[in-house]
């Protein structure tokens, strides 16, 4: 809703004061001589914001999206997780849209190079996921969320109006008893003598690749049977129980560890770089003849075998250092058995007398 209202000013000239109303979005005014000057603000506002080009700072007019992205990476991302990945997404980004105004940048523009970015090939090949594209997304508006909370360049984030690609459903892979003895034979066999250890780990504790080869001895407490993780996902510190098979290996392990670093697993080469055990991994599963396995599937395996043994939701996020019980909802198909039992206890016990 736009109206135009005329005033007489100090000096007698006449002017002209325009209001634009859009729900959803803050008033916007301005004061012309001439009405049909105001009349054409009104039409070019009413159109900008439709469209999502408006914005009420002038903040946002003084800065290119270079300049957000730059500001955020140095003084944001180095507070995060994950820095260089979300570096490597805004650069992107900046890339294609570094030039423009932050006014100028609309949900349109926006939409286009996500599209772009969805039929782009990776360095590996590959068509991007639309996982990945959501995740060039999330840090994209994270960046702009910033830009409007903090540094007040503009009154809201385009990103609002940009939808993202649908995720498709969780992968659950892991391996079944046969699979699972024949990788661990393959394992034992296997050039690099940490191999073993390091599969059991993973596979028993659900701890990512990252978390595993970056553990430091000082943060292992083989007495008590459990290890801190500092350097997570999600950014939070997570207490990983150990137990068992995996807690007598590293036991072993810890008798002939090398002094010379801080770290379990540190590389052949150089002692300082953790070790890298991808040649010898893919070695012992075509050894083993098992296929559409990664390392990360590892971590799945943690989790079905949990969901098997009548581990509820809740319990497998804590164990895997999930936030929220979305991403284990892949795994509740696992556990129908003891979700079964318990519904069948609860049956008994409000109607058995019936």
């Amino acid at each position: 809703m736009a109206t135009i209202t005329e005033r007489t000013a100090k000096d007698g000239t006449k002017r002209h004061r325009a209001e634009v109303r859009l729900k959803g979005y803050p008033t916007q005014t301005a004061t012309f001589k001439r009405l049909t000057d105001a009349k054409k603000w009104v039409q070019d506002t009413e159109s900008a914001i439709r469209e999502g080009r408006h914005f009420k700072t002038v903040e946002a007019k003084k800065h290119t999206f270079a300049d957000l992205a730059d500001r955020y990476i140095k003084n944001v991302l180095p507070t995060k997780p994950k820095l260089q990945q979300q570096v490597h997404q805004l650069e992107w980004w900046k890339e294609k849209m570094g030039v423009h105004l932050l006014s100028d940048v609309t949900p349109a523009m926006i939409g286009q190079y996500r599209d772009e970015l969805a039929i782009g090939i990776t360095y590996r090949g590959t068509q991007r996921s639309p996982a990945t594209v959501v995740r060039y997304m999330s840090a994209l508006s994270a960046a702009y969320s910033e830009c409007v909370n903090e540094w007040g360049w503009l009154d809201d984030s385009p990103m609002r109006k940009v939808k993202r690609p649908k995720e498709s459903r969780g992968r659950v892979r892991f391996l079944d008893d046969d699979e699972r003895q024949r990788l661990l034979t393959a394992c034992q066999a296997s050039r690099n003598k940490q191999l073993y250890l390091c599969v059991i780990l993973a596979m028993s504790s659900g701890m990512r690749q990252a978390e595993l080869m970056g553990l430091k001895w000082q943060d292992v407490s083989l007495k008590d049977g459990y290890l801190i993780l500092h350097e997570t996902k999600n950014g939070e510190r997570r207490r990983v129980p150990l137990a068992g098979h995996g807690l007598g290996l590293l036991r072993e392990h810890a008798k002939v560890r090398r002094l010379d670093t801080a770290l379990v697993f540190p590389g052949i080469d150089n002692a300082d770089k953790p070790l890298n055990l991808r040649p010898v991994f893919k070695i012992a599963l075509e050894s083993a003849g098992i296929t559409n396995f990664k390392w990360h599937d590892l971590r799945h395996c943690t989790a079905s075998y949990l969901a098997m043994n009548g581990a509820s939701l809740s319990e497998i996020a804590e164990v895997l250092g999930h936030k929220t019980l979305s991403m284990v909802k892949r795994y509740a198909h696992l556990s129908d058995g003891h979700v079964s039992n318990v519904v069948a206890s609860m049956n008994a016990k409000i109607f058995g007398g019936v």
